[in-house]
């Protein structure tokens, strides 16, 4: 059997850093399977799949498609051998209707070489009904979900008759009925003959849609597995080495002590809705104990972090620090002079300036610290950010700019940053959201450890999994209420299947506090 992609020895070298992104790598897929490429972030393989796109040169190598040598790789190229890319960051017009957007490039011409809309459209309606997707071709781009936005970039895919298709991380920003509804359709797309490659580090998703996996490590490919045949630990091991996987173990403790947070009744009303965004939301973090906040994404935890961190007013209700009202006066900078660090869901635009230096993110929240009058201390600055990027092991130099680091690294920078901050409590919105295995466990240790160290974290993630690994109690939220609460001794034996009916709506539990 031919198959649709042969990779022989594939070699890029960066030049600035003399950094082997993929070093003699060997890659196959196989006609219409799913392949997982596997690894974490900076393992190699955006780099592999965008020498395979033509978007970059490999250095060294030799490329095969369906067995005939594609020698000098380009997009155009690509396209023309039937080989799509959808990126992780969609490259969508948002003015532009769902039709205008598949069909650029590739436009219908009426006789009169004028743009025949009214075929453009039929042929984009076509294709949408043809694999089911959730698209009007009128739409705009602008007013769809982001879920609905991957389909548009799948559809520009299949516009162009591609039998090879590659999805960068393409689950990042979808919420999971999103992501089954993608996983539909790739499933359709293989039974239509399409060979995908699916680029992620999500072990779940690996074993739930692929055929084969095939893991990178360090620029490496360290080795191809049939998916049924491995579990998530093997996979995991395989993308990490030998390092340990499991997360600091929770002590044990009897809470005694006095709420660091205390939240009673918050309400958020905003007008012309038919429903309040948050709906008498009453809960307490105790020192020593993670608190988690569930909730499928659109259910309240947006909103709930951003009137924690003071950029909603509520509309009633109150918010503790000890014992000091908040509610009033609150705004980001209340949080901050408060000394209550807080992690926010959105690293790259809320939690850093991306052309700023690390050193200068770092002391972001801290700046009266080094800034005293008429003594701008730069040594003390960058001697403070080696400590923290040793500390927390951090792939960077001070100077460079933050946008250039990983995603892990990022939320190491704000992490290290915040933790250095703490008193007795700490906010974290969605830590590991898109972050690999190895980054995601870094991350994992340290809320336990500070959990452990008696500090009081508030954990908001619609990650469920993370949420049973880590929280000691749990409020779980549906349409901006809480509809379950369980207790530590709960928690114990807690699964998702139970979790699931309180997650969608569908059950409520009436059990008085938190």
């Amino acid at each position: 059997m031919t198959a649709a992609v042969r990779m022989k020895s594939i070699t890029k070298i960066y030049p600035e850093t003399q950094k082997r992104a993929n070093d003699q790598v060997d890659f196959t897929l196989l006609p219409a399977e799913i392949l997982s490429l596997a690894g974490e972030n900076g393992a190699g393989k955006s780099t592999l799949m965008k020498i395979l796109y033509g978007l970059i040169s490999c250095d060294s190598g030799e490329i095969l498609v369906h067995g005939q040598p594609f020698a000098h790789p380009s997009p155009i190229e690509a396209g023309k051998r039937g080989i799509g890319m959808v990126h992780q960051h969609f490259m969508l017009v948002e003015e532009f209707t769902v039709t205008e957007n598949v069909v650029l490039g590739e436009e219908s011409t009426a006789p009169t070489g004028l743009l025949d809309r009214r075929q453009n459209r039929q042929r984009v309606a076509a294709l949408i009904e043809k694999h089911h997707f959730s698209l009007s071709p009128d739409d705009r781009v602008m007013s769809l979900s982001v879920g609905q936005k991957q389909q548009v970039e799948i559809l520009k895919m299949l516009m162009r008759d591609v039998n090879i298709l590659i999805l960068d991380e393409p689950t990042s920003v979808l919420t999971q009925l999103e992501i089954d509804s993608l996983f539909t359709t790739l499933r359709k797309l293989q039974s239509h003959g399409v060979s995908i490659i699916l680029i992620t580090h999500k072990l779940h998703e690996i074993k739930n849609i692929s055929d084969r996996v095939a893991v990178m490590r360090e620029g490496r490919m360290v080795g191809v597995y049939e998916t049924a045949e491995v579990s998530e630990e093997d996979i995991a091991r395989a993308m990490m080495g030998d390092e340990g996987l499991s997360v600091v173990r929770k002590e044990r403790r009897q809470l005694n002590l006095d709420p660091v947070l205390s939240v009673a009744h918050l309400s958020l009303i905003r007008h012309n809705q038919d429903h309040p965004l948050l709906d008498d939301i009453s809960f307490t973090v105790h020192p020593g104990e993670i608190l988690g906040c569930a909730a499928i994404s659109g259910n309240g935890l947006g909103q709930l972090e951003s009137v924690l961190l003071g950029n909603l007013p509520v509309s009633s209700g109150e918010i503790l620090y000890h014992d000091e009202v908040l509610t009033s006066v609150h705004h980001t900078a209340t949080t901050r002079k408060r000394g209550i660090p807080f992690v926010p869901s959105d690293r790259l635009f809320t939690g850093c300036s991306l052309s700023a230096k690390v050193s200068d993110n770092v002391i972001a929240t801290s700046r009266k610290r080094f800034f005293p009058p008429f003594n701008v201390s730069r040594k003390e600055i960058e001697s403070y950010t080696s400590h923290l990027i040793e500390t927390y092991g951090i792939s960077a130099t001070p100077s460079a700019p933050i946008g250039t680091l990983s995603g892990g690294g990022i939320q190491k920078v704000i992490l290290a940053r915040e933790i250095e901050r703490i008193r007795d409590l700490i906010i974290c919105c969605e830590p590991t959201w898109g972050l690999d295995v190895n980054s995601t466990a870094f991350i994992h240790r340290q809320i336990v450890q500070l959990r452990n160290d008696g500090v009081g974290v508030l954990l908001i993630s619609s990650n469920i999994d993370e949420i049973l690994a880590l929280a000691d109690r749990l409020l779980v939220f549906s349409r901006g209420s809480v509809s379950a609460r369980f207790s530590a001794s709960q928690m114990a034996s807690l699964t998702k299947e139970e979790l699931s009916p309180f997650l969608l709506g569908k059950k409520r539990m009436e059990v008085e506090g938190a």
